[in-house]
């Protein structure tokens, strides 16, 4: 592996990656992370598929997102998963770690069990969380290798690429929330929060178990 630093830039670490692991995939929630690692990829020269689990509680916001980026980007293949359950039942509010375990993680992870790829691009980074202030470029172990391009990206910087790009955010971003997930689980941030403060708030849960967990990606 090649001697990145934090100020390795981006493209650099997906062109690495691309040529290390050529069956890289990306899964994405077309968060801000999300929307700028999908045109540094495919300016890197990524042309694989972007994974989207649609749990059926996603904003409208979210999935006029994913349509916009799929018009953008017609080289790159948007696959949505989802598990077919309905949307009318109230897990969420009783057990919100197995309601993500049904319909966010077990979708994503069946179908990487059956593409079998080395490696994830993911657009994780340092100052998402406290539970993300270590992550590499690189960050081996579990059942495949993740690749992390915007570890030390800021929200300024994210936000400066956005406009200087004019790519498409979701637009409840510019109303605070920072972090998209779910509608009966994510509030806007309040100042002084971090990026992911408004997800899962008062449930006493900051991870969503794609990441950290035992069944992480």
């Amino acid at each position: 592996m090649p001697e990145f630093s934090f100020t390795s830039h981006p493209i650099e670490v997906i062109q690495w990656a691309l040529e290390t692991y050529p069956d890289l995939t990306m899964p994405s929630a077309f968060n801000i992370n999300g929307v700028v690692l999908i045109d540094l990829a495919y300016k890197a020269g990524y042309r694989g598929e972007v994974i989207f689990v649609d749990t059926g509680y996603h904003f409208h916001e979210t999935l006029q997102t994913r349509d916009a980026l799929e018009a953008r980007y017609p080289e790159l293949k948007f696959v949505t998963l989802n598990a077919g359950l309905s949307n009318e039942d109230t897990q969420y509010q009783t057990d919100p770690d197995g309601c993500c375990a049904v319909r966010k993680v077990a979708p994503l992870q069946n179908y990487l069990a059956e593409k079998a790829p080395s490696a994830l691009l993911n657009g994780r980074s340092r100052d998402q969380a406290d539970t993300r202030k270590d992550i590499p470029f690189v960050e081996e172990g579990g059942k495949r290798v993740k690749i992390n391009p915007l570890a030390y990206w800021d929200r300024c910087t994210l936000e400066a690429y956005v406009n200087a790009h004019d790519l498409p955010i979701n637009p409840l971003y510019w109303d605070g929330f920072l972090s998209i997930g779910c509608w009966p689980c994510t509030r806007a941030v309040r100042p002084g929060e971090d990026a992911r403060a408004g997800r899962w708030a008062g449930k006493g849960k900051t991870e969503c178990g794609l990441w950290v967990g035992e069944n992480t990606l």
